[in-house]
């Protein structure tokens, strides 16, 4: 039986997921808040301004109607800005009236509350509402999605057999979907990955080069175990899919709009500069301020983040932040 599928959130790896799951045989709506947008994917099949050189399935549709996608949906895949994930969960909730499987393909903590997406989800979508809540996670760029490059991923879940339901969905011959019962490590190393890769970026657009970025992404991935650990999170999870392969497709792409935030960051340019004229969400920056809070609760030592956060949030000089962290005190690995 077709399965009948909400995407919310027509952004790149909306749009790419979409037509996965399009052409994996499922109904889709894919939905945006942008009329034109949305008339432009239906008739133009494109989407230029996150996906500029990718052609849409013929039969990809999108729809503005957000109550029309939700309520015949059987699954509802979140593709949103983490800020704006409540507000849209809250929405939708009214629409809801038999339980829905909730999956989010987004990668970062909520400000102020520093609680992760499915957490959200869980407090806005009321238990009697949904299923299961998985979360689709991994190395992955949304252009190399359109392409069918091949494609590794995660769909992590307390729900075992919600997450095999996700898998089932999503896999195909270039794009393949492991599950894992650990959602809190798959959602902590989504988020904190960006971070690290704003990093990567800076060092980058600094004129460093490849010895700098292997110890930023190895020394980074240390200190998101050590934070997801303190959380609860098995330490396994940080060298799968949505750990170490995140890192390392973020923190090594120009496709990435964290490293390439960040290599504007080490040119010199004004991080609000910077986000004005990328023109799209860049889920490091208020990441970096959510994990910096995050440490100092947890009293968990952190100094990549710290360093990111003293640039974007208390104007320091990159390159005297970087070299300070090559003079901290020798310490054993």
């Amino acid at each position: 039986m077709q399965k009948q599928v909400a995407v919310l959130g027509a952004g790149s790896w909306g749009t790419a997921l979409s037509k996965v799951l399009y052409e994996n045989g499922c109904s889709v709506n894919l939905w945006s808040r942008n009329q034109s947008q949305v008339d432009e994917i239906n008739h133009c099949h494109s989407n230029k301004n996150y996906l500029p050189d990718s052609v849409l399935p013929d039969g990809l549709k999108a729809t503005s109607n957000l109550k029309a996608a939700v309520e015949t949906a059987q699954v509802i895949v979140f593709v949103v800005p983490t800020k704006a994930i409540r507000n849209l969960a809250h929405q939708i909730a009214e629409f809801i009236t038999e339980p829905k499987l909730i999956v989010h393909a987004s990668k970062g903590l909520e400000q102020l509350t520093h609680k992760r997406i499915s957490t959200i989800l869980e407090e806005e979508i009321p238990i009697k509402k949904r299923t299961a809540i998985v979360a689709l996670s991994g190395p992955s760029h949304a252009e190399e999605v359109m392409a069918n490059d091949l494609t590794t991923i995660t769909a992590a879940s307390e729900d075992e057999e919600s997450a095999k339901t996700v898998q089932g969905l999503f896999i195909n011959d270039y794009f393949r979907v492991y599950t894992n019962k650990d959602i809190l490590g798959v959602e902590i190393g989504a988020a904190l990955k960006n971070i690290i890769a704003v990093g990567a970026g800076a060092i980058s657009g600094m004129g460093f080069g490849d010895n700098a970025k292997a110890a930023l992404v190895t020394r980074g991935l240390a200190e998101i175990t050590r934070l997801g650990v303190a959380m609860g999170a098995d330490p396994l999870t940080f060298m799968g899919l949505s750990g170490v392969g995140d890192l390392i497709v973020t923190c090594t792409s120009p496709h990435s709009r964290n490293w390439r935030a960040g290599h504007l960051l080490g040119e010199g340019q004004e991080i609000d500069t910077i986000l004005t004229e990328m023109g799209m969400v860049v889920e490091g920056i208020s990441t970096t301020k959510a994990a910096f809070e995050l440490s100092q609760e947890y009293n968990i030592d952190m100094p990549i983040t710290d360093a990111i956060y003293k640039v974007v949030y208390e104007d320091a000089e990159v390159k005297y932040v970087i070299l300070g962290l090559m003079q901290r005190e020798g310490k054993s690995e």
